[in-house]
């Protein structure tokens, strides 16, 4: 049963949220993110904040991602029951590896199986100067760019997740997300000739932390080092403005693990997804 709290957290609520984001800001970067623009009311939010009971040890984000946060048994069952109790509008489940995986085995007998599920995820972090040098030739992405821009970025997006953006729409509200990110001048490649050899966004900024996701390099230039020499340059943009860089990446990617291992990432957590169809 829902037990106090039945209806989603509030702006009276903000000081405890904001203990729990600060506990761990690398694994509630994406979280805290929107918690810091928009505030807790979920008429701004973008979703909803559910706890059991105090949000400092009960915790779950519920938007376009379902992302528990802080909890024990009894705080997935509450936030199970949540999101039983209305219409699914997730694509995702993601979060620490024992959360994000205790609430979908709560979830699947009602929700059906999911498209894929990913276990493992190592959640890393760099916590001092890129290891390596950084690629002089990466640069922030302008409007200008973005249609050379786009291409790469769509195969990044359908291997990583199973999905072409452009099905359903053509790709516009994913060109709009990425002119967004561009906007906030959170998106970097490396051109050459007009051509993308290496891409990658900050997807997620907190005060603490700037996560980066959507990492891609051309196949003609796979194991030349592009990578890793990409990844530092974003990293050291990052750490420019005081922050953080993150990043997590799948178990099974044996490559991109070492890459980012050589640039001084180092593991802080585990993560998992669940992709809903």
């Amino acid at each position: 049963m829902l037990t106090r709290r039945r209806q989603p957290l509030q702006t009276s609520d903000a000081l405890a949220v904001a203990r729990a984001l600060a506990a761990d800001p690398v694994a509630a970067c994406m979280v805290a993110a929107r918690v810091e623009a928009y505030g807790v009311d979920p008429r701004w939010l973008g979703g909803q904040l559910w706890s059991a009971d105090d949000p400092e040890y009960s915790l779950c984000f519920a938007g376009a991602n379902l992302v528990p946060l802080v909890g024990g048994d009894a705080d997935l069952d509450f936030f199970a029951e949540a999101a039983l109790a209305r219409p699914r509008d997730c694509s995702s489940l993601v979060g620490p590896a024992h959360l994000a995986l205790g609430l979908w085995e709560r979830l699947e007998p009602t929700w059906g199986v999911a498209r894929e599920v990913r276990p493992v995820q190592q959640l890393m972090a760099l916590n001092g100067p890129p290891q390596i040098a950084a690629d002089p030739e990466v640069r922030l992405v302008t409007r200008a760019d973005l249609d050379a821009y786009f291409p790469a970025a769509v195969e990044m997006f359908t291997s990583e997740i199973g999905v072409d953006p452009c099905a359903f729409d053509g790709g516009r509200m994913y060109r709009q997300r990425l002119t967004g990110l561009i906007d906030a001048e959170r998106v970097f490649a490396r051109f050459e000739g007009g051509r993308v050899v290496f891409k990658a966004e900050i997807g997620a900024l907190s005060h603490a932390v700037g996560q980066i996701q959507g990492v891609w390099v051309d196949p003609e230039f796979r194991a030349t080092g592009a990578g890793k020499a990409g990844t530092a340059a974003v990293a050291s943009a990052i750490r420019a403005h005081n922050r953080i860089p993150s990043l997590y990446v799948n178990d099974f990617n044996t490559a991109a693990r070492r890459a980012y291992e050589a640039v001084g990432f180092e593991q802080v957590g585990t993560f998992a997804t669940v992709l809903i169809d």
